[in-house]
């Protein structure tokens, strides 16, 4: 990437990505909403927060909490907050702003009321031409970016030269990375996986073991398949068609299944031990994103009318009170 680039985002996973770019010897502007972790970071030169290991040399980063004069200033801009609170954040910046910008979407969720993914949500409010946005998925764990264990990323956009030079730009001796132009699939099977991981993490605390998670593993990705082909045929017919049996589809919701950093396994988790949703949330003191994604993908499903069992049964969980134990008793008899 040339050119000035922005981080918007200063937890696990934005913290993470600042840790590649200036690994790789590029200079961020890096929009961070609290005061106390501005000072940190300019003074101790690490977030006090999120991934405390990670020190960042003083001359590559420069902390700000004007998101304004940091979007005028940068030519690339990395969105890293949870989708939940991305409509806020982005609308601070005027249409006319982010249309001049390239942006990098590292969200894995659709966003709130409108349901729909960053890019999607961005070229209707803000005119953001298409080839200008690039997503970035997995599998990869911010806490395995700060130890520097080997790690993939997939960047998707339709602007070939574009992804691959932001692709680049975060390629290192602990990151590989691999493009594609499936925009709207590996998003949506970004989110999907966050949902599924939940049900793992509740299913871990109801006792089922690893042979019930491995079939449990194996539906979810036929249902996560099931629902890219569907949307890709009814909505993308005229795109290339992707190729779903990669990392960024089965490789992610494998690790975020079963890896004890998934904070959506975690979640679940605790929701499976007779947490509530608040204060599973108060515990972790972090944003899971399987829990807005189960809602905003009921209205996704609706609205194409692709059906996701499995993930309604997580759903009725998280937002309608069900009980774990009978809803996964119905889990069970959906599975082969």
């Amino acid at each position: 990437m040339t050119g000035q680039i922005g981080i918007i985002g200063n937890g696990s996973w934005g913290t993470a990505l600042a840790k590649i770019l200036t690994d790789n010897g590029k200079k961020i502007h890096w929009w961070v909403r609290n005061e106390e972790a501005i000072a940190s970071l300019q003074k101790r030169h690490h977030n006090p927060h999120y991934l405390t290991s990670v020190t960042f040399a003083p001359d590559t980063i420069h902390p700000t909490n004007d998101i304004v004069a940091m979007a005028e200033q940068c030519d690339t801009i990395v969105v890293a907050v949870p989708s939940a609170y991305a409509n806020d954040v982005i609308s601070k910046v005027a249409p006319d702003v982010w249309k001049k910008k390239k942006v990098v979407s590292a969200i894995k969720g659709v966003l709130p009321d409108s349901n729909l993914l960053l890019n999607d949500y961005m070229t209707a409010e803000y005119g953001l031409p298409l080839e200008q946005y690039i997503a970035i998925t997995g599998p990869c764990h911010a806490e395995e970016v700060a130890s520097e264990r080997l790690s993939y990323l997939t960047f998707s956009g339709l602007n070939d030269a574009l992804t691959q030079d932001v692709a680049k730009s975060f390629t290192s001796s602990y990151i590989n990375t691999t493009s594609n132009h499936d925009i709207w699939g590996a998003q949506y099977a970004a989110v999907l996986k966050n949902i599924y991981a939940i049900g793992a993490g509740i299913a871990h605390s109801l006792d089922y073991g690893d042979n019930f998670l491995s079939v449990y593993a194996t539906n979810c990705y036929r249902e996560m398949y099931g629902f890219l082909q569907a949307h890709f045929e009814k909505v993308h017919p005229s795109h290339e068609q992707p190729d779903f049996h990669t990392s960024a589809y089965l490789g992610d919701l494998l690790v975020t299944c079963y890896s004890l950093h998934s904070r959506n396994r975690t979640f679940g988790a605790m929701i499976g031990k007779g947490y509530s949703v608040r204060a599973a949330t108060l515990e972790m003191n972090m944003v899971a994103e399987g829990y807005y994604a189960a809602r905003g993908m009921q209205a996704v499903s609706a609205q194409y009318d692709i059906a996701i069992p499995m993930a309604t049964v997580i759903y009725e969980i998280l937002w309608q009170g069900a009980s774990p134990v009978q809803n996964f008793k119905r889990l069970e008899k959906m599975m082969s």
